[in-house]
């Protein structure tokens, strides 16, 4: 809501304070000064400015730029935004600042400005989601003969290494790394030159400042919007980033709560690092998995800014309207709170121990191996259906007689069915049990550590 000869009076106190965006937009200034020194040397290109006029610009905008850095700029509300802060700074030190809206609108502007902020976001997101990726891999690296149950149902399903177990979440991780450079792609590209809606009369020479602001594509061509009514309105890319963010957080709270239920005494797979948890204000034998249980927790806002997004969007007409404004605490959220947690879960992960004893008690479940009994079976000639029936029988009569499975003698299991023979203690061997699952992604001895390789390969060269 800037001031304009239009209006007699200014806004009234209480609507300017609804109004303004800069006690958040203000994070956006050194991509809107980038900007504003692209779209300077373009327009002394086409003759709006001298050369004496583009370095007076350029002198005065990195000198705003070192007061922001050292926290000696000082934002002004009135002012409303992060754009018309540094513009009015500008033209204060600069006069030939005062041609440098020229060709160029807020609504442009403000586009570039998250354009630019969100490219830089998503290579950070990259690397916060690599640090995970790398810590999962670490410590399944160093738990390497580890086996723990699977589960489905939260019921224990089939014995798995606990490494197979960590390299899942680094198999979603990736697509996550995937889907924001795809991501990458769409928001890659430049809206300067767009105007308020309707481009510009003046020569404006958009490919030389998209170009100059690294809109590029892998051959080193610009990379402009082609509707200058969808470029100031667009918001779809802040949308696909808040998307894959969300899904991100999804991942990261399965993450957690795996962790909460590892760390508790009904588990105790993992002890995790005093750094990473908290104590109880009035037990004092507790140790409470924080980390892990915000991160869980915080995945709610982060689907929350998508949906606010998607409202936001659903009903406005083109081109610009001010709603837009709304997108940006929506936006950096999701992005502060997913690398956040990104970070948080990655040093929590590097500084868990795992209780090898406490694992291996567990997977030494006999009943775990059920379904090795009933593929002993097939490979005796039994159809699947009726092997599940028989070894489902088995573990009936293992129960009625408190053994465990493996416990039954052969003559007990030949009453179930006379297929069984002396080989079958074989089947409960969990070491054998593992090497035999030697298929592309199976949990076996084989493949467990040929994944171990590729990933430590891959995120080495990262």
């Amino acid at each position: 809501m800037s001031r304009s000869a239009r209006f007699s009076e200014g806004p009234a106190r209480e609507v300017a304070e609804f109004s303004q965006s800069v006690s958040f937009d203000w994070r956006l200034w050194e991509h809107d000064i980038l900007g504003s020194l692209a779209h300077a040397e373009m327009l002394q290109k086409i003759g709006i400015l001298t050369k004496a006029e583009l370095r007076e610009i350029e002198s005065a905008l990195n000198q705003i730029a070192e007061e922001i850095v050292e926290g000696k700029f000082r934002w002004k509300r009135e002012l409303e935004d992060v754009h018309m802060n540094i513009e009015a700074e500008l033209t204060r030190r600069a006069p030939a600042g005062a041609k440098l809206h020229t060709g160029r609108s807020r609504n442009d502007q403000v586009a570039l400005d998250i354009r630019m902020w969100l490219r830089d976001e998503i290579m950070e997101a990259n690397a916060e989601i690599r640090g995970l990726q790398a810590a999962l891999a670490g410590l399944g690296r160093r738990n390497d003969g580890v086996i723990i149950p699977g589960y489905t149902h939260m019921q224990r399903a089939q014995p798995v290494y606990f490494a197979h177990h960590l390299l899942a979440y680094v198999e979603m991780l990736e697509r996550d790394r995937e889907r924001l450079f795809d991501c990458f792609y769409r928001v890659n590209v430049c809206p300067l030159g767009s105007g308020a809606l309707a481009g510009s009369a003046l020569a404006l020479d958009r490919e030389m400042t998209a170009t100059a602001l690294g809109f590029v594509d892998q051959e080193g061509a610009a990379r402009v919007t082609q509707n200058s009514m969808d470029a100031v309105s667009d918001r779809d890319f802040a949308v696909e980033f808040c998307a894959g963010a969300a899904l991100i957080a999804v991942h990261l709270s399965r993450l957690a709560e795996d962790w909460v239920l590892w760390a508790g005494a009904e588990f105790h797979f993992i002890t995790i690092a005093d750094a990473f948890t908290t104590g109880s204000s009035l037990m004092p034998q507790k140790k409470n998995p924080d980390v892990a249980e915000l991160t869980r927790g915080k995945s709610g806002r982060v689907f929350g800014n998508l949906m606010a997004l998607l409202t936001l969007l659903k009903g406005l007409p083109m081109t610009y309207n001010r709603d837009l404004q709304e997108d940006k605490e929506r936006l950096f959220d999701s992005a502060d709170t997913v690398r956040a947690c990104l970070r948080l879960m990655a040093g929590m992960i590097a500084n868990t121990t795992v209780d090898a004893e406490r694992c291996r008690a567990a997977a030494a479940d006999a009943s775990l191996l059920a379904t090795d009994l009933a593929d002993y079976l097939v490979r005796k000639g039994a159809p699947f259906r009726q092997a599940h029936h028989v070894v489902g029988a088995a573990v009936a009569a293992a129960e009625r007689l408190g053994k465990g499975l493996n416990q039954l003698t052969l003559a007990e299991l030949r009453l179930v069915d006379k297929r069984f023979g002396e080989d079958v203690a074989e089947v409960f061997n969990l070491t054998k049990a593992l090497a035999a699952r030697r298929m592309t992604g199976a949990p076996g001895s084989e493949q467990v550590a040929a994944q171990l390789a590729r990933w430590e390969k891959a995120l080495a060269h990262a």
